[in-house]
């Protein structure tokens, strides 16, 4: 389930630290978030789909790497992260 490219560039740039900024640990939580929601929405319709939660559990996996480097290098960029994006209560 692939991000729209205009919704992709939109989470991009709501998260670049520079404007040729792709890479960054920020913005690759922000794509990921992004793939997951996407993935919960076909979920709704499709629950028996295992193929497809297999996938979804590799990237809530990623983005739980990418987060706990975040919060190893930098504490305030990650709360900063985690209230943009709604992750934790």
């Amino acid at each position: 389930m692939p991000l729209v490219k205009e919704k992709k560039q939109e989470i991009m740039t709501g998260f670049q630290k520079h404007a040729k900024d792709t890479g960054s640990s920020e913005v690759q939580i922000a794509l990921i978030t992004g793939r997951i929601e996407l993935l919960a929405e076909h979920f709704q319709k499709h629950k028996k789909d295992n193929h497809s939660r297999r996938g979804l559990l590799m990237l809530v996996n990623k983005r739980r790497k990418l987060l706990n480097y975040l919060k190893s290098s930098d504490k305030d960029k990650y709360q900063e992260i985690i209230s943009k994006l709604g992750l934790r209560k």
